[in-house]
């Protein structure tokens, strides 16, 4: 995901960025809503810039009432919860704990942009409160955690609409028909690739968590490691312990388009290879540390009428590379890719045919769509239908990426079982579909 910041933390840049985009989504013409005066009593879990952006966009729809905001963070959530007021009057209660939240507010909606760890049990929780949820993708850290979420949702008979926002990104709709329609051919071969960043990584020193941040409340059920810099905000991504490198981060949304596209649901066998010779070894001592995914990644998935393989590196600039960021379908009549800011490209294979492209469409100046899937997940609730990225093709894709890093992290390929959801023959691999908590949390069932 793309890490530019679109909501500053001083509250002038909220209002006069939601100022700029606000109404759009009530506009939205697929919207038929039985009381169009209804407001959703809904809460914020994550208040940092991303779950700020989530909340500008249903606030901007003028369907809800913010009631709740909770964050680790003293700071974070009570400057958030003031810029909330500031908008639009609405005086939401600021709390630590999510739990607390959930009891004492009774939201109908909630929305939650925390780490990969966390996803799951804010998730479940929310469901079993009464609430529809808005998540962040992935589903879940690990896939058991991404089982109990789909189940969780499926008993509640709740909307969970997970953040894959480019299911509705307009360049992306129009591309995947094109693929669908045959133009391409018979596609035999998808390659999904993320290059560019990074280089030797230096430990940075471990210092105390800032005045009023709860750190043992953020690490949660994870491991808990010293407070670092590197680590939070946002550098979490990249520590094995709290979300899954690059391919959780950025392949979880083009794996995802290769299910869209296929209609396969799942891969027959999975291999994955990766390291970090050039980020270097990966460090977590008492006194510093560095994050410890792969500078670099190769996984290889074994579908039923193709192959798809995954790359990402963070090193070798080239500058060169017409698309350094998607995916490649290619086919018996050519290839197309479908990018992201470079929208996508058909490449036929016929010299004398003509390339087609179509420029990408996006939400500026974040470069997302998350107007159009927030419009989607309340057309979903008032409509009773599915949402466009619901938790049930959402949870499929989320899990390509885990199974992804559980073999590189066993080094050796896995065969999956898709209808029952586990590893074939691989008793070790298995009991890597879950893993353990810290005292005091529960692992989801």
């Amino acid at each position: 995901m793309n890490t530019k910041v679109l909501l500053s933390g001083n509250r002038r840049a909220f209002l006069k960025q939601s100022a700029l985009l606000g109404g759009a989504v009530g506009l939205a013409p697929w919207i038929r809503a039985a009381d169009p005066a209804k407001r959703y009593r809904t809460a914020l879990i994550g208040c940092g810039w991303w779950g700020r952006n989530i909340l500008k966009e249903a606030m901007a729809s003028g369907r809800v009432r913010v009631v709740g905001m909770c964050d680790v963070d003293e700071s974070t959530r009570e400057v958030a919860a003031e810029q909330v007021t500031d908008l639009s009057g609405d005086q939401p209660k600021t709390y630590n704990d999510y739990r607390e939240l959930l009891e004492r507010e009774k939201p109908e909606i909630v929305l939650i942009a925390t780490p990969d760890h966390w996803h799951a049990l804010q998730a479940i929780a929310a469901v079993k409160a009464g609430a529809h949820v808005f998540v962040e993708k992935p589903t879940g850290h690990t896939v058991n955690e991404s089982r109990a979420m789909l189940r969780a949702a499926r008993d509640g008979g709740r909307v969970v609409q997970v953040g894959l926002h480019r299911r509705i990104g307009p360049h992306h709709v129009s591309g995947m028909e094109f693929l669908k329609s045959g133009a391409v051919g018979q596609v035999g071969s998808v390659r999904l690739f993320v290059h560019g960043g990074g280089g030797r990584e230096r430990p940075t020193k471990n210092v105390e968590a800032p005045e009023g941040m709860d750190w043992d409340m953020w690490c949660g059920p994870a491991p808990k490691r010293p407070f670092n810099p590197k680590l939070h905000p946002g550098g979490w991504r990249n520590f094995l312990d709290y979300g899954n490198g690059q391919l959780g981060d950025w392949g979880v949304h083009w794996l995802d388009q290769v299910l869209w596209w296929s209609e396969e649901k799942y891969p027959r066998r999975v291999f994955s290879t990766g390291s970090r010779e050039i980020a270097g070894p990966a460090v977590n001592t008492a006194e510093e540390q560095t994050s410890d995914a792969p500078d670099h990644q190769v996984a290889v998935y074994e579908f039923e009428g193709f192959t798809c393989t995954w790359e990402h590196r963070r090193f070798g600039e080239n500058p060169t590379e017409k698309h350094r960021i998607g995916a490649y379908y290619y086919g018996t009549k050519g290839t197309l890719h479908i990018g992201w800011r470079d929208g996508w490209t058909f490449y036929p294979s016929d010299s004398k045919a003509q390339v087609i492209h179509e420029d990408s469409k996006l939400q500026e100046p974040d470069g997302h769509n998350l107007q159009l899937l927030w419009a989607d997940f309340m057309a979903s609730i008032e409509q009773g239908r599915k949402a466009v990225a619901g938790i049930e093709v959402a949870h499929r894709s989320s899990v390509l990426p885990m199974l992804g890093m559980l073999s590189m992290k066993l080094g050796r390929s896995i065969q999956w079982d898709g209808d029952r959801e586990t590893v074939v023959g691989d008793a070790e691999a298995v009991k890597w579909l879950s893993r353990p908590y810290r005292n005091g949390w529960e692992y989801p069932v």
